[in-house]
């Protein structure tokens, strides 16, 4: 009975871990809102909203890494650091802010602005550099296994 509590108890707490930035999938934002903008007006638009995604990513990347953190110390050595996970979640918003950059990209190619390939070729850009940073994630836990 004291196991199952306790693996209840431990996996609420897993539940309230922050999510990783790079896994929160962008939230459904209409281009329509885009739809009276000008070119200028859409990377005005684009370039604040960038910003304030990196400024939320920031801030989720470091939540998360904050809950990791309690998790470990609170499994391994001290259980009441796992009420420190309750903390300043910024997926929602996070999702918000990728689904409105993602709905002016759409209205730009509408109106087939310069920023649309510009948008593009950045997506394309860190694409690549994510898939390099999981090749050599995967090449250094290989290497420490090996």
């Amino acid at each position: 009975m004291k196991k199952s509590i306790s693996l209840v108890i431990i996996l609420s707490f897993l539940s309230a871990c922050a999510t990783r930035p790079e896994n929160i999938q962008a939230q459904y934002v209409s281009p329509m809102q885009y739809q009276s903008y000008s070119c200028e007006q859409l990377e005005s638009e684009a370039m604040r909203i960038s910003r304030k995604v990196t400024e939320v990513t920031g801030k989720q990347s470091k939540q998360a890494t904050g809950d990791a953190v309690a998790m470990g110390v609170g499994l391994v050595l001290f259980w009441p650091a796992l009420f420190f996970l309750i903390g300043d979640d910024k997926k929602e918003e996070l999702a918000r802010l990728k689904g409105e950059y993602d709905a002016i990209e759409q209205s730009a190619i509408q109106k087939n602005c310069s920023l649309a390939q510009q948008m593009a070729n950045q997506r394309n850009a860190s694409s690549e550099q994510a898939e390099k940073e999981a090749v050599q994630t995967q090449q250094k836990s290989q290497g420490n296994w090996n």
